[in-house]
């Protein structure tokens, strides 16, 4: 079993991320960027299978399923029709003392793990007012114990501008959310495809918020990658709330099967009426156990008719829909799944993380369909040309069907724990046996258990052990 996240540490899975290439601080050499990191040669792959796998499973094998992928610039009015411009904040507090800023949630969790309360105060559901009424009431001060000034609205849009003339500069925002790039081709997807209601429109994509941050790694960042789901229906012939339920169906199906992360680490939240949008009518939250706590992964919100309707007024444009069985003109209702790729790349670290005390090895047990690589092949000796020719030859027939890397430095044995930790499922190595009867030898990662497979069948048999 992997461990829980109550015996896992943070800075384990940010040692291992940079030591074997999964994620390194962005412009580490000038000394970093807050809240900024890249994704190396590992978490490039490991990324790459999440949004695959997502997209897979959430569009391409779905009828009513169909994706996009529009820009990151936006017309400006668009921020100004979602509420993005004047609404989309955070609260935020100072630092009296050191002038320093942070989220106010954020502020006054911390300060409640550290000083307990009989009373049972949830802060996400507080509003500004009332973050500033506990602030005063409980004398919270930030990290650093100094008093804080009261909460204020801070807007987490990025601006930037397109033009190179001074005063003809035409101001623009880096997209908060993928989700309105559907929603504004909303008619141009009805008027090329020959969908009718219900049906989904999904895009992954990069999303941009210059939020005050808490230091989780990867949790939350200023640049950082979504993947959205709009799906429109007509609330006269279709139970939203069985389609809610069916999508948080599809979003535990994804997350438990798809990426095989352990149920138990995951929960339903449902948001209060002070957290809740409000115009979403629904909206639960599914929550991983981080190793600093339970967190939201996944949110599905009812956002009812609310975003179309917005981009009517403010565009003058028609994004209604005729139902074609009863001529009936309206504006959809939409359901949202979105979810943080960067966020599910955390869990699965987390969830996949192990240290094999008995053979001493840190493993990630991530499930083969996931894992960056599924097979690692190595000649058993580098300088002996026979066998390094027969493994470029192995390569080269199982990376035709499955992710493969090559490796032939150091023994065998640090070969394969570096495999390991890397959560590569299957080592095969070339060895003198090879040459005489074309089998090669399969190394399980989680049992070590080792087998021999023909050549011929090698391919085959691999395959089948990922999709098990």
């Amino acid at each position: 079993m992997s461990q829980t996240s109550s015996s896992l540490t943070l800075e384990k899975i940010i040692a291992l991320s940079k030591r074997r290439g999964f994620i390194f601080p962005t412009s580490d050499i000038y000394g970093g960027l807050v809240s900024s990191y890249d994704y190396g040669p590992l978490g490039a792959e490991l990324l790459r299978h999440i949004r695959n796998l997502w997209w897979e499973a959430m569009i391409t094998r779905r009828q009513d399923m169909v994706g996009i992928d529009s820009q990151i610039l936006l017309h400006p009015q668009t921020w100004v029709a979602s509420g993005h411009v004047n609404a989309f904040n955070d609260p935020l507090v100072e630092d009296k003392v050191t002038h320093k800023r942070y989220r106010a949630d954020h502020a006054i969790s911390a300060w409640l793990e550290t000083h307990p309360q009989t009373e049972d105060i949830q802060v996400e559901a507080l509003n500004l007012e009332q973050m500033g009424e506990l602030i005063l009431r409980l004398k919270i001060t930030s990290p650093e114990g100094n008093e804080i000034l009261p909460p204020k609205a801070f807007n987490i849009m990025f601006q930037s501008a397109i033009g190179v003339v001074e005063g003809d500069k035409m101001p623009v925002y880096l997209r908060g959310e993928t989700a309105q790039g559907i929603f504004t081709n909303f008619a141009n997807i009805l008027n090329s495809s020959r969908l009718q209601l219900p049906f989904g429109v999904g895009q992954v994509g990069k999303s941009f918020r210059n939020e005050i941050t808490t230091g989780q790694f990867v949790f939350r960042t200023l640049e950082f990658e979504q993947a959205e789901i709009e799906y429109f229906f007509d609330p006269e012939s279709t139970d939203w709330q069985a389609l809610f339920k069916s999508w948080q169906d599809a979003m535990w199906g994804f997350i438990t099967e798809t990426l095989g992360i352990q149920p138990e680490h995951l929960r339903w939240r449902r948001h209060s009426d002070q957290e809740r949008s409000f115009y979403s009518k629904e909206t639960y939250d599914l929550e991983y156990a981080f190793p600093f706590g339970m967190k939201e992964l996944w949110g599905i919100a009812y956002r009812t008719d609310y975003d179309l309707k917005q981009h009517i007024e403010f565009s003058g444009h028609d994004l209604s829909y005729t139902d074609p069985k009863t001529g009936r003109v309206f504006v959809p209702h939409v359901i949202e799944p979105a979810v943080g790729i960067n966020r599910i790349l955390l869990m699965a670290l987390c969830d996949a993380y192990w240290e094999d005390t008995q053979n001493s090895r840190v493993v990630l047990r991530l499930k083969p369909s996931l894992a960056p690589y599924q097979a690692a092949v190595f000649p058993l000796l580098k300088n002996k040309p026979e066998l390094v020719e027969k493994a470029r030859s192995v390569f080269s027939q199982v990376s035709r069907k499955l992710a493969v890397t090559w490796d032939e430095r150091g023994n065998i044995g640090k070969r394969y724990y570096a495999q390991d930790e890397i959560g590569t499922p299957f080592c095969v190595t070339i060895d003198f046996q090879t040459l005489e009867d074309n089998t090669v030898t399969v190394r399980d990662r989680d049992s070590m258990i080792q087998v021999r497979v023909a050549v011929p069948e090698l391919t085959g048999y691999l395959l089948q052990r990922v999709e098990e």
